[in-house]
């Protein structure tokens, strides 16, 4: 596969292009359903199965009996499921920066004296402990 099929319109193509989605690197096969459905769902390959190879990420479509249709919500279910992969990425690499920038800023004054304040208090029952009156 050269190019992407011409059931994708021109949207979708441009939200694969916009994600660096080469369409060599989409394996599609359609194959058979499973459930309820009978003679029809036995004998047609109307489920449409569809995996990006560079991520791993795979899409089963077999909402409706009409192959075409299947294919097509299967393309626009890949090119979500791709999106929203990078969208999780991009807010984790955010979160990391984040959490780095908050653990390397100085304290403020408020900070600063309440955490002495806390190890002042927890040094005092340390204290307690040691010298008490059961000998410990």
């Amino acid at each position: 596969m050269t190019d992407f099929p011409e059931i994708i319109e021109a949207p979708l193509r441009a939200k694969f292009v916009s994600l660096g989605v080469k369409p060599e690197e989409i394996e599609e096969r359609f194959v058979r359903g499973a459930g309820a459905g009978g003679q029809k769902i036995n004998k047609t390959s109307s489920t449409v199965w569809l995996r990006h190879r560079p991520t791993g990420v795979e899409v089963r479509c077999q909402r409706e009996r009409s192959q075409t249709t299947n294919r097509l919500l299967a393309w626009a279910e890949l090119a979500e499921k791709l999106a929203w992969r990078r969208t999780e990425a991009a807010n984790a690499a955010q979160a990391a920066r984040e959490l780095a920038r908050r653990q390397t800023r100085q304290k403020s004054r408020g900070q600063k004296a309440r955490m002495v304040a806390g190890k002042k208090h927890r040094a005092r029952l340390r204290g307690a402990r040691r010298g008490g009156a059961d000998g410990w």
